[in-house]
């Protein structure tokens, strides 16, 4: 078994969700789910069909979104994983109706922090061990910090 890397590629520092499924028909399903979820929704989605002919399945609503899942699943090429990037929306408003779809099986991270995906490799194929999402930490919030993540929280209309 091989252990390596793949840094998600994410330009523009979209959100994002990184997951394992395992059906063809999570495509279509997953799609649903994030247009019933969030009328208008701009994404991209795109499935790494793992058995049978092995192709990457794609969605969405925005070719430039479908267009960087697709590019990102190819390098994943990692079981039955799907990518969704998404615009002016964030995980939190799809979240749990992604974890509802019947195919869905995990969620290895839902950010627009950079990702690093832990692949194994053998002889088979590739699967995804886990993510690395963001940095690490470097202390303890004080009473300032705190202040700023309520009141980050008000101005984007999460907490009243």
């Amino acid at each position: 078994m091989e252990l390596k890397t793949v840094k998600i590629e994410n330009p523009d520092n979209l959100n994002m969700i990184l997951g394992h499924t395992h059906f063809i028909k999570s495509v279509e399903d997953i799609h649903e789910a994030v247009a019933s979820t969030v009328p208008m929704a701009k994404f991209g989605l795109a499935f790494c069909e793992a058995s049978d002919v092995c192709l990457i399945r794609h969605s969405g609503t925005d070719s430039e979104l479908v267009e960087l899942a697709q590019k990102n699943a190819y390098a994943l090429a990692a079981g039955h994983c799907f990518i969704l990037f998404m615009k002016d929306m964030f995980p939190i408003n799809v979240l749990n109706t992604i974890q509802n779809v019947p195919e869905v099986c995990n969620i290895f991270c839902a950010t627009a922090n950079p990702v690093e995906v832990v692949i194994a490799q053998t002889k088979q194929g590739r699967g995804i061990l886990g993510v690395i999402d963001g940095f690490a930490s470097k202390g303890f919030e004080t009473d300032t910090d705190i202040q700023k993540r309520k009141d980050f929280l008000r101005t984007i209309g999460y907490k009243l």
